[in-house]
């Protein structure tokens, strides 16, 4: 019950990220590349929130003990086991964050700038300060800062919340119709890759990830009131900030398009 209150919180905002108007300036293969390297960054941190809540809610320690919920445990397992080694275009086991950039790199997306933002973080470079530093769109600053501010909270049930209704059920079908369209359109343009992503994160989310991030949620809230308050605001907190995210790729290929 508590989580259809969840639900209905949030709906509007759902409903503006599957219905805003980035989709319809999304029309050339220019356009696509623009997404890409802004999106590239989300599909990234994802593994964040992701990984946070496998270390938070499963033991990765030595020596192993059980830790939590058993469903709990399964449910972040079965997410991670898909995300982090699902089967490509190819056959081949790999993450939904690998296989993104080399769908980028087949579309003719620029890739320096997720490159060198991932060799900074193997570095060892406290993460706030590679994105201070950074030359991003303030949108994606903003979006990476909000992501971390909620890894480093230490409460499962606020990153499973931002994870669970920030990220998962926000792809809509509707996106596969626009990679199909700018293929057809630019038939030169081999889009096979970026479409095979976005079909398999589709089919990921409505059959198995939505709702099993979902249980997640209402098994970490329990009957904890509080607990269910905080999810609400950072759901909402996430979804305002994936609203940004979009808005700051608008405007980038609304730029393009004015310059052109």
């Amino acid at each position: 019950m508590r989580l259809a209150t969840l639900e209905k919180a949030t709906e509007e905002q759902r409903k503006l990220l599957l219905n805003h108007p980035l989709y319809k300036k999304i029309k050339t293969p220019q356009d696509l590349q623009i997404f890409m390297e802004h999106h590239v960054f989300a599909v990234w941190d994802f593994m964040s929130l992701l990984k946070a809540l496998q270390i938070t809610l499963t033991n990765t320690k030595l020596p192993w003990y059980p830790v939590g919920n058993p469903e709990v445990r399964y449910l972040i397992n079965e997410i991670v086991l898909a995300e982090e080694t699902d089967v490509n275009y190819f056959g081949k086991r790999q993450s939904h964050f690998e296989m993104y950039l080399d769908a980028m790199k087949k579309s003719g997306a620029k890739l320096n700038q997720i490159e060198d933002f991932i060799q900074q973080i193997e570095h060892g470079t406290d993460i706030y300060l590679v994105i201070a530093s950074s030359d991003f769109p303030i949108s994606v600053k903003k979006f990476l800062s909000f992501t971390f501010d909620i890894v480093y909270s230490n409460k499962p049930h606020q990153v499973a919340a931002a994870f669970t209704y920030g990220r998962e059920n926000l792809i809509p079908k509707m996106f596969s119709s626009i990679i199909e369209n700018v293929q057809q359109n630019f038939p030169e343009e081999d889009l096979s890759l970026f479409k095979y992503y976005f079909d398999r994160h589709i089919e990921l989310d409505e059959d198995e990830h939505g709702p099993m991030a979902l249980k997640m949620v209402e098994e970490l809230c329990g009957n904890d009131e509080d607990k269910w308050q905080e999810a609400e605001e950072i759901s909402s907190q996430a979804l305002n900030e994936r609203i940004m995210l979009w808005n700051g790729i608008e405007e980038a290929i609304n730029k393009k398009q004015n310059i052109a």
